[in-house]
């Protein structure tokens, strides 16, 4: 079926309406009628070529929500009228060890993300800026009642791209967090980090986004600009999940790590890191990376943002402000998700 849909049409080009081309639905597939997709920055980096050749037409989008329209004969999972969700991969092998442990986003022949992907079939994937789109079921998530559909869409890749290392390095009572960076990741993270029960502390360029740090959950609140702030915390936290896609002075950053303290990055710098070896090992410091979750993480993640009335803070836009929107994130103008209302893209 052709459904409508935005896409960047080349490199440097802006977003435009549409037409792609969705696969018939198979025997263990859902078809999705989407009511929301949020723009994430890596669509930027994607359509804009700076992660590389794309195949070229690309639709982006891997934060969706949208209720089921039809469901094949060998789904049991979902029915028709369900409100379900699509991350940042829709397959996987199935087979090796990451995956048969859940963990898809590490599958060892490599997932087949949302967009700009070749899927088992030899399609290219295209993703959540159009009305429907056609998922294995098994890659399909369950949208509790309990959440706000726009404000959870952000929540299938922003959400589970915090949630994944604040519970896999135990963030919770007794806890001193920190989250370098307020903007799409780092509210999330700090909104998650608040409810496991952790003490949080956001580490922000400037003072000029303190109310909203506090407004989230954030305990602390201090400016990296400000030297004085990296001797005042030193040796202070358990856990630090870095949400920027800046480089940054990681040596900085480790040291204020405690004892077995962890620094996890979830932004994606541009390049490589130099590490002090010796921040490392005077005082056994982690310093690792994480990437989204695996489907029953991501669902574990929505039942307890449900749980806890967590969803992103969001700007709804309509489908002809896509490239507006793209500018706004560039220059940090959006508190803190744009998403798209897909009943506009026609």
């Amino acid at each position: 079926m052709r459904v409508n849909a935005y896409a960047a049409p080349a490199v440097g080009r802006p977003l435009a309406p549409t037409t792609v081309e969705r696969r018939p639905v198979g025997p263990r597939d859902v078809l999705i009628a989407i009511q929301y997709a949020g723009i994430c920055h890596s669509d930027i980096h994607t359509v804009r070529g700076e992660w590389g050749p794309q195949p070229y037409p690309v639709v982006p989008g891997h934060e969706i929500v949208g209720t089921v329209a039809e469901v094949g004969a060998e789904v049991t999972t979902h029915r028709v009228g369900d409100r379900v969700g699509v991350g940042c991969m829709v397959n996987s092998c199935g087979r090796c060890a990451p995956c048969l442990g859940g963990d898809q986003q590490y599958c060892v022949q490599g997932p087949v993300f949302t967009y700009a992907a070749t899927d088992h079939d030899g399609t290219t994937t295209q993703g959540g800026y159009s009305t429907h789109v056609v998922v294995d079921a098994g890659f399909v998530l369950s949208v509790p009642a309990g959440l706000d559909p726009a404000a959870a869409a952000p929540l299938l890749c922003a959400g589970i791209t915090t949630y994944a290392p604040l519970r896999h390095w135990g963030a919770g009572p007794g806890k001193q967090v920190a989250v370098v960076g307020l903007g799409g990741l780092g509210h999330m993270a700090v909104k998650i980090a608040h409810a496991l029960g952790a003490e949080v502390t956001v580490l922000s360029q400037s003072l000029k986004k303190q109310e909203d740090g506090h407004r989230l959950g954030a305990d602390h609140y201090f400016a990296t600009s400000d030297p004085g702030t990296f001797t005042e915390l030193a040796g202070r936290f358990d856990l630090i999940v870095n949400t920027v896609s800046a480089d940054l002075d990681i040596n900085a950053y480790l040291g204020l790590l405690t004892l077995d303290g962890v620094l996890a990055n979830v932004g994606a710098a541009p390049g490589p890191m130099v590490v002090n070896g010796f921040l490392l090992g005077s005082a056994r410091r982690v310093l690792t990376g994480s990437m989204i979750g695996g489907i029953a993480l991501t669902q574990e993640m929505l039942d307890f943002c449900a749980e806890h009335g967590i969803g992103a803070d969001i700007e709804l836009i309509p489908a002809d402000r896509i490239n507006e929107a793209y500018e706004r994130v560039l220059a940090s103008d959006v508190r803190y998700r744009f998403v798209i209302d897909t009943a506009t893209i026609g």
